[in-house]
């Protein structure tokens, strides 16, 4: 399956699933919780489930809002070391379990996910 495929397999409604679960777990951890304004959670959770659609052949309207998704920009003020790249994964991969995605979607964005948080870290572990 190609990366601009997985829109038309899993629509708006499969990514909408997985952010969601992904979300749900973030308050809660203590690793990635001080990262996130917990008043404007639901605000990251609709611009990631928004780059994700367009990132996989949807609608372009991550674009159209906010312009080039520059992620390594936008997170230069979060410390993105191995250990927070890592829970990162570790929650994302519960969330694709959660969202239970057809499997070559999930193959997809798993490999997208891997490549994307190595390339999002920052620093060095502490």
């Amino acid at each position: 399956m190609q990366e601009l495929e997985v829109y038309s397999t899993i629509g708006a409604e499969g990514l909408r699933r997985l952010v969601a679960a992904f979300y749900q777990q973030v308050p809660q951890d203590e690793i990635l919780a001080p990262m996130y304004t917990m008043r404007d959670l639901s605000g990251a959770e609709q611009r990631l489930r928004d780059f994700l659609i367009g990132r996989f052949g949807g609608p372009q309207t991550y674009i159209e809002q906010r312009g080039h998704p520059r992620l390594r920009a936008r997170h230069s003020s979060f410390p993105i070391d191995q250990t927070a790249r890592d829970r990162w994964m570790q929650l994302m991969d519960n969330a694709l379990g959660e969202a239970a995605l057809p499997g070559e979607a999930e193959q997809v964005l798993r490999k997208f996910f891997n490549e994307m948080s190595t390339f999002m870290i920052n620093q060095v572990d502490r």
